[in-house]
């Protein structure tokens, strides 16, 4: 994500350097609009461009990876403390978005208040709110806040150019980055860009209003009078001191001739480099990529269901009888990291003397995250050979079960209170006195267990792989004691499952 908002704000700098190079000084004002309004949705848009891939995969043995157990080599139980768990990278985000909220919120309440308190003179175009006692002069929507201390003969002018803004909804553009603000208020180029398009709005609305009259006697009343400012940042003001001067060289200028228009082409290497950027970032960034919480998902009923997340891999997980939605991607476009950990997943298989092949696609919820895929339809070919009956001693893919094991004490076919009861179990139960004087080196180890629930929801089959065999043995033999559940069903009738167990310690 943090890599996401970098590409943003970097893309939002080459556009606005762009238009203050080659198009800010030109006369194209209403293209000049829509190009602030275009680029600053782009730059969003552009870094989720990646370039899709394609190979293939069929395993023949399904065990459901169980999320991580993690154990403190200090204590039986890790109990992290709340402050621990916190991300607060996340916490700050959110607050931020909070806190610009209420201030959109506030600044909101004010226009509210200033047509509630004041009422409103419908006129045939627009409505008027007068405010006593002030020389205010601006706009929001078809609402046109006007001083009356401001003299009679400027009012109709000023009235005029606000108008301009009403009828071309220049307040929806100036909302539109207000709402950026919100969820991105640590950018400063939403600032800049909110700048820029209030300037652009003031220089359409005065060479709009500025035709009905000589520019003179237009730019004479911008100068007569020091006019207060409602400090609003989305409404189109008509009195701004820091816009008055650019808005009358503005007005002075000669028309730009057409061929100026020629710059905005300007955006199609600009383009071009930023979609072969974002296409080639995941090749590039090989040394900055880091390992996230997997996510396991499984094909229900045509449904990617995300069923729970573990931690510490590049590539997610699923398994389903039907490939997924998302592009094929080739082995030669993984990163070097996401290469090394399909080769480890396939040498696992292999150990246990199963060739696979495994797919790898786009990710579901993140095309840059890749998943892997484990095709079911052998095993479901295989059930369906025997017309819906279960061989004695076949697992039974996971995502076809009607119900899942139920660990004593959980909800019938509860998988996620399964998932924490196995893990408190471990936790509960796994003594790391017997990790110390085995020689291992410093640094984080895992165990691996591999177990059965039959269908008598007997614990069987128990195999671990560990960087011990002191370990190896003892991590069976823990499993070994898991209590009897409830067996998974499957078309009414009692069915083995497989699981894989991954725990993991910190050598000291």
């Amino acid at each position: 994500m943090i890599n996401y908002i970098i590409q943003v704000i970097l893309f939002q700098v080459l556009f606005v350097a762009v238009y203050d190079f080659f198009l800010s000084k030109e006369t194209f004002f209403t293209k000049n609009r829509w190009y602030l309004l275009s680029t600053a949705v782009l730059s969003f848009v552009l870094p989720l461009l990646k370039i899709p891939t394609v190979q293939k995969a069929v395993p023949q043995e399904y065990y459901i990876l169980l999320p991580e157990v993690v154990l403190s080599p200090q204590k039986v139980i890790e109990k992290a403390a709340w402050y621990q768990s916190v991300n607060y990278l996340d916490v700050l985000f959110w607050i931020g978005c909070l806190l610009f909220f209420v201030v959109f919120l506030v600044k909101l309440e004010r226009i509210v208040r200033l047509v509630l308190q004041y009422g409103v003179a419908r006129k045939e175009n627009y409505k008027l709110v007068l405010l006593p006692k002030e020389t205010k002069a601006f706009s929001f929507f078809n609402y046109i806040f006007l001083g009356k201390d401001i003299p009679s003969s400027k009012q109709e002018k000023i009235i005029q150019h606000e108008l301009v803004h009403s009828v071309q909804k220049h307040t929806l553009d100036l909302l539109f980055f207000e709402f950026l603000k919100i969820i991105m208020w640590f950018n400063p180029m939403v600032y800049v860009y909110q700048n820029r398009i209030s300037l652009v709005h003031e220089y359409i609305s005065d060479a709009v209003a500025s035709k009905s009259d000589k520019k003179e006697n237009y730019i004479n009343h911008l100068l007569a009078d020091i006019f207060q400012v409602e400090h609003i940042s989305f409404i189109n003001q008509f009195y701004k001191h820091s816009l008055i001067k650019k808005r009358i060289i503005m007005m002075t200028k000669a028309q730009s001739k057409k061929v100026k228009q020629l710059k905005y082409l300007l955006l199609i290497p600009l383009l071009g480099s930023m979609i072969l950027y974002t296409a080639c970032s995941s090749e590039t960034s090989n040394v900055e990529q880091q390992k996230e919480n997997s996510v396991m998902y499984l094909d229900e009923s045509g449904i990617n269901k995300r069923i729970f997340e573990s931690k510490q891999s590049y590539m997610d997980v699923y398994m389903g009888i039907e490939e997924p939605k998302t592009k094929e991607v080739q082995l030669k476009d993984l990163t070097s990291l996401e290469l090394s950990e399909y080769n480890e997943v396939v040498n696992r298989f292999k150990e246990k003397g199963q060739d696979i092949d495994l797919k790898v696609y786009e990710g579901f919820e993140n095309k840059a995250r890749k998943v892997l895929f484990m095709d079911m339809s052998v095993s479901l070919k295989k059930i369906k050979s025997n017309k819906g009956s279960i061989i004695e001693g076949d697992d039974v893919p996971f995502a076809m079960l009607d119900k899942a094991p139920t660990f004593p004490g959980c909800a019938e076919g509860d998988k996620d209170c399964f998932h924490k009861s196995v893990s408190k179990f471990v936790q509960d139960n796994f003594d790391m006195s017997i990790t110390k004087d085995l020689g291992l080196s410093a640094g984080k180890k895992r165990i691996y267990v591999q177990f059965k629930i039959d269908k008598e929801g007997k614990v069987i089959d128990v195999r671990a792989r560990a960087p011990h065999p002191t370990l190896k043995k003892y991590a069976e033999e823990l499993a070994q004691k898991l209590p009897q559940m409830e067996p998974g069903e499957y078309r009414g009738k009692k069915v083995q499952v497989g699981y894989t167990l991954p725990i993991t310690f910190e050598v000291k």
